[in-house]
């Protein structure tokens, strides 16, 4: 048993982080301290006044542990960590992670690379040199870049380490079409690549003049020799650079690297918008999405930003800009300082031109949460009328949580089932369930949606139970939600097994199916043993399309991805005794899996190489002890 206040008096007077879990053992918080034994027990004062939010998890907490550091700087970074990996439901939360493309200059190497990066940290190693790009809003625009290099200064794209392996393999294609020296063969000294290579870091630094001089004069020389076609090349190059240099917009007399940081907050939403501006120009914009803000001032969330962005950036700037004055800003210059190998500098800004580039981040922080606001009310208006119309076919009065079920298998290989979940018309992939089927040999969709049916409302029962034992009220595990109705990826027969199975579990839980036309498309709901005339022109119709095809897609990815650990194989292949030429046999004698069901043990001895032994075999693994099939049959002529 835990006693917290008997876990108080033991916490130590350190730097570190604490972990508050509720009774089901999850972490719903994650905070750091400079004292622990300080910080943590705020949380237990009788008559301390804190926001409902916190409240609300001071009232789940059912324990708490704790990590000590040897300094507040390490407990910031382990803090950082541990909210990412366990996204616990009231921290602050960075919804859309983004990882973004850089690209990565080799400083180590003898004879540097340009690289497309996603790498979510620097190297630790003074050694290991790199410096990195960006960031670049897209993959295609570092494509094109390192693209650009290669067509000016050759620069090379292979792994070879040079000079080790200096002409051990012939050059490749890139030296063929006359993108790259080919330093691997020896073709040019070391000082006279990192000259070309100088002048690619000065052009990724935004320092164009030099390039647009040389391919000038590359182009008239060409000309003047006539070599049209060469010169031509020439200026497409310059309209590339051209391209690449437009999309650079001034944005300050200062030269410098710097990140212009602001949020928006409106009601339960937040967004924070980010410039890039990389040698005094904005190189890009992105904005991102914060869950659990809702009582959260805007300090707090822009602290909560900077230390998750910024544990996972592989570049950081010299400085950041913001607005709102945040909490420990020594410490994260300190923690940011440390990542970027030298100092960097946040300013809250208050006037001149900084102010000016905050507030325009500001602007466009509320503009997106404006438009999202718009979006949102669309679509929720939108998935409530469709769910509005599906509930009028059923004769249901209301209709929220629906969840659909499909089985996915290859002539009975590795036969799996989805359970898909939208509630009020749009997908909780959170709630999503795989079932890899475990009952059930062979290719039967019957028994194994009864097996999946079986084993999630069974499960849920049992969450359930172990919920109210432990006296937790309105909270949900894996399977304890039940749904308004079930639909059934199919007609007739899926219903009345999903029927059959809720009879079992006594659970009261509508089915209806979606029976499909010939073009394997919905065409109607299956209820209460009739089928229903839908109207395939409404919002209702476009719903059911989407629940169908989701069920339908989430199978059969995750069919796909068993499949990929193993070669596909018939079912044949898992009885004992079976080889490939019995098996061969079997598939030539009798043509359909079902076929081989129905056979008798002496109909299968016939065959050229089986044995009493060997037929038994086959007999017994499609039956049971008493003779008759130990799963119902599905299908007649079966694919083997």
């Amino acid at each position: 048993m835990f006693d917290i206040q008997e876990e108080l008096k033991k916490l130590p007077l350190k730097p570190g982080v604490y972990l508050m879990h509720d009774q089901k053992d999850e972490i719903i918080y994650v905070g750091k301290a400079i004292l622990l034994k300080n910080r943590v027990r705020q949380y237990f004062q009788p008559g301390r006044s804190v926001s409902p939010k916190i409240e609300r998890m001071i009232s789940q907490i059912d324990h708490f542990e704790y990590i000590v550091t040897d300094s507040e700087l390490e407990a910031l970074v382990l803090e950082s960590n541990l909210i990412k990996e366990h996204r616990p439901r009231y921290n602050t939360l960075l919804k859309d992670d983004k990882s973004y493309p850089y690209i990565k200059a080799t400083l180590g190497e003898d004879f540097p690379r340009l690289l497309f990066s996603r790498k979510a940290n620097i190297p630790q190693k003074k050694e290991e040199k790199a410096k990195y790009f960006g960031p670049y809003t897209s993959a295609g625009a570092v494509k094109d870049t390192l693209e650009l290099m290669r067509k000016i200064y050759h620069i090379r794209t292979c792994s070879r380490v040079l000079p080790r392996d200096t002409g051990k393999e012939r050059p490749c294609l890139y030296h063929q079409i006359g993108q790259c020296y080919a330093p691997c063969q020896g073709n040019l000294s070391k000082e006279e690549y990192q000259t070309e290579f100088g002048y690619a870091l000065e052009f990724l630094n935004g320092n164009y003049d030099r390039v647009f001089a040389y391919l000038e004069k590359k182009m008239l020389a060409a000309s003047e020799r006539l070599e049209f076609e060469e010169a031509a090349q020439y200026r497409d190059l310059i309209a590339s650079v051209k391209q690449v240099a437009q999309k650079q917009k001034i944005t300050s007399e200062q030269t410098g690297d710097r990140d212009v940081l602001a949020v928006a907050k409106a009601g339960t939403e937040a967004v924070v918008q980010v410039f890039f501006i990389r040698g005094g120009k904005l190189i890009g914009r992105e904005h991102f999405y914060l869950s659990g803000v809702e009582e959260e001032e805007k300090a707090e969330l822009m602290q909560s930003f900077i230390k998750q962005f910024y544990s996972g950036t592989p570049y950081i700037p010299s400085e950041l800009l913001l607005r709102e004055e945040v909490e420990e800003i020594p410490l994260l210059e300190e923690w940011l300082g440390k990542k970027r190998g030298q100092r960097v500098h946040i300013h809250v800004t208050k006037k001149g031109e900084k102010d000016r580039l905050v507030k325009l981040a500001e602007q466009n922080a509320s503009m997106v949460l404006q438009k999202d606001a718009e979006r949102v009310k669309r679509e929720e208006k939108r998935t409530r009328l469709a769910m509005e119309e599906i509930a009028s076919w059923l004769g249901m009065e209301g209709l929220e949580r629906v969840e659909s079920f499909d089985i996915s298998n290859i002539n009975g290989f590795e036969s799996v089932g989805s359970m898909v979940v939208f509630e009020n018309g749009k997908p909780q992939r959170n709630d999503y369930r795989k079932f890899k089927i475990k009952w059930v040999k062979g290719a039967n969709d019957y028994a194994s949606m009864q097996e999946v049916l079986t084993r999630r409302f069974r499960h849920g029962m049992e969450e359930r139970e172990e919920l109210r034992e432990k006296q937790i009220e309105d909270s949900y595990g894996k399977f304890t939600r039940f749904p308004d109705i079930i639909m059934m990826d199919g007609g007739k027969g899926q219903v009345h097994i999903a029927e059959k199975v809720l009879e079992e579990l006594h659970l009261d839980i509508p089915v209806c199916g979606m029976v499909k036309d010939d073009n394997h498309r919905t065409r109607g709901l299956y209820f209460h043993d009739r089928e229903l005339p839908i109207d395939t022109g409404g919002e209702g119709f476009q719903l059911l399309t989407r629940i169908q095809d989701e069920t339908h897609r989430f199978a059969i990815e995750y069919h796909r991805s068993l499949r990929s650990r193993e070669q596909v194989h018939s079912v044949l292949d898992d009885i004992p005794g079976i080889g490939p030429k019995r098996r061969k046999a079997l598939r030539a004698h009798f043509q359909s899996l079902d076929a081989i069901k129905e056979a008798t043990a002496e109909e299968m001895q016939e065959l050229p190489g089986m044995n009493r032994k060997a037929a038994e075999s086959v007999y017994r693994f499609f039956h049971d002890s008493s003779g008759h099939f130990s799963v119902q049959k599905v299908e007649v002529g079966s694919n083997l």
